[in-house]
């Protein structure tokens, strides 16, 4: 895997920085769904689109419509983790996570 550097940006500085990195494994299974850079404090209910870090057949989604982008599912089981929304409050493209779909564990750069 390359090195993964955080993405400073004005979400980020919105947010005081306090970024860390998620592996998001599905709740079911166990595998693995995403690396996700977390900002900010507090509880993970939403997944930015331009902060998955991998795999890479989830990078970049950002750049597609809304209406291209398929739901969240486990590749191994699945399940469904989150659907694509628009986030208003930001204007940004982004995965609505169902409730307790993934595990999370923080991750070293």
């Amino acid at each position: 895997m390359t090195k993964l550097k955080f993405k400073k940006d004005k979400f980020n500085n919105a947010r005081k920085g306090g970024s860390k990195l998620l592996e998001l494994n599905c709740r079911k299974c166990n595998s693995l769904i995403a690396v996700y850079q977390k900002d900010g404090p507090g509880s993970l209910l939403r997944l930015y689109l331009d902060r998955i870090c991998s795999p890479d057949k989830l990078v970049n989604l950002q750049k597609k419509s809304i209406k291209e982008i398929l739901a969240l599912r486990c590749e191994k089981c699945h399940e469904l983790i989150g659907t694509p929304y628009i986030y208003e409050k930001e204007n940004r493209k982004a995965f609505r996570l169902y409730h307790d779909a993934v595990v999370k564990k923080i991750r070293k750069l």
